[in-house]
């Protein structure tokens, strides 16, 4: 999926995916491909799509991405000298389990996968016990059982071939992380008038289309994960109303520690009739 878009390798430059944000801004780099989740070290705010349980489907996303893209492109220009050309996420989050449940009590202990702090809060206030793997290690650990499960997209399940560990896919779309597209501000203002218009127009043209690139990723990725043998559990809806109950403190902890967030976040939890 990384590849169905435009951006740079920054990891064949010698950037990890945190410095990706700092490296634009410093013009290391001129252009950038970000995930914005993984720049929370230098810019808090840019981790609102990865509140656990906040965004349940792509088009809920959109209505999110309505309220803070404005701020995340303020953010952009006048703290980090770059300008975002256009934002896509990735694929959704599952939860790929050995065991098959229609509560969380029946999940409660399971060892699960996860790639970063945040997911490892979220299991812990699920009630499920996170390991905190890299990817690489992830099917070597499915293998030898030391973990039974793995929070990830089905994209990274068919990857790691899930279908020969596990059994069941719980749709949980727990959190997002959209890639920005940005370039740095002096890089841009170097283009004439006419070159940045054309800029901003294939940007703004091909972002729906990357969008439907990714709802198809996951779709035909989700589809070959129950060719291999796999189900999907539709999760009953006190098991979703349990599951962000759980976790509601995770969403106050990070308004908290991140005050500029409240505006937009409050924004879009009253349009999704969630205040």
């Amino acid at each position: 999926f990384p590849d169905t878009h435009f951006g740079v390798d920054l990891p064949g430059l010698g950037f990890k995916g945190p410095e990706h944000l700092r490296a634009v801004r410093d013009g290391l780099v001129p252009m950038a491909d970000i995930l914005s989740y993984q720049q929370i070290g230098d810019e808090p705010l840019l981790g609102m799509e990865s509140v656990p349980f906040l965004v349940g489907s792509s088009d809920e996303l959109k209505v999110l991405h309505k309220h803070i893209r404005p701020v995340y492109e303020k953010i952009a220009a006048e703290k980090h000298n770059q300008k975002v050309l256009y934002m896509v996420p990735w694929p959704t989050q599952y939860l790929h389990l050995k065991v098959k449940a229609d509560n969380l009590d029946a999940l409660k202990g399971v060892k699960v996968r996860v790639p970063d702090k945040g997911a490892s809060d979220m299991l812990t206030a699920i009630g499920m016990a996170p390991v905190l793997i890299p990817w690489g290690e992830t099917v070597p650990a499915l293998a030898s059982g030391a973990v039974a499960g793995v929070s990830t997209s089905s994209v990274s399940g068919v990857d790691g071939k899930f279908w020969e560990f596990l059994k069941t896919i719980y749709p949980t779309n727990h959190i997002w992380g959209s890639q920005m597209v940005t370039v740095n501000l002096d890089a841009w203002k170097k283009l004439t008038p006419d070159q940045q218009k054309a800029v901003e127009g294939v940007a703004k043209k091909m972002e729906p289309d990357f969008w439907a690139v990714s709802t198809k990723a996951d779709a035909d990725s989700l589809a070959r994960l129950r060719q291999g043998g796999m189900e999907v559990v539709q999760i009953p809806d006190a098991m979703m109303k349990d599951l962000r109950t759980r976790t509601a403190g995770l969403l106050a902890d990070f308004l908290k520690r991140t005050p500029g967030a409240e505006g937009p976040m409050k924004a879009y939890l009253t349009e999704m009739k969630r205040n």
